[in-house]
């Protein structure tokens, strides 16, 4: 399993992210950090994430995916394309609810175009702490079953103050 990175571009108004390898929370930094940039830009009128190259992918970088599909619907957007060619990432995609905020398509729509890297962003252990934290609020409003799932999680991350 080779390490995660991602990669976004923006071309007129179209967002695309890129998750490649293997995405843990890790990442959780850089991905919300971008994430708020993202969509404070006035030029973004519609997103695309695109799981075609990743390898895995953790609960923390789900929810923080699920949190752009949320944001993004507040600021009036059209629902996000999600674009997931591995069954298996698709399986838990659609079990967690994914489906309800996103449209979910089995392969990209439009040829890969110029990608940049985003930079790796390093915090506190808390502060990752209460990115995990919130990414796993959010997977608990899509479902039951993500709450049942995570609830013991969110529990004990929130004690952990």
């Amino acid at each position: 399993m080779s390490n995660g990175a991602i990669y976004y571009a923006c071309r007129d108004g179209h967002y695309v992210l890129k998750f490649v390898g293997d995405v843990r929370l890790t990442l959780c930094s850089t991905i919300e950090r971008h994430l708020e940039a993202v969509l404070q830009r006035d030029d973004v009128s519609d997103t695309l994430v695109d799981l075609t190259e990743t390898e895995n992918i953790d609960s923390t970088s789900l929810g923080l995916i699920a949190k752009l599909a949320i944001k993004a619907a507040e600021k009036g957007m059209p629902q996000p394309t999600l674009v997931s060619t591995h069954a298996d990432i698709t399986r838990i995609l659609l079990s967690m609810g994914f489906d309800r905020v996103f449209v979910l398509v089995p392969e990209l729509p439009v040829s890969r175009c110029d990608l940049k890297q985003v930079p790796f962003v390093q915090e506190s252990e808390e502060e990752v702490r209460l990115r995990i934290l919130d990414a796993h609020k959010v997977l608990i409003d899509l479902n039951d079953s993500n709450r049942e799932a995570f609830k013991d999680l969110v529990t004990t991350l929130e004690s952990c103050r």
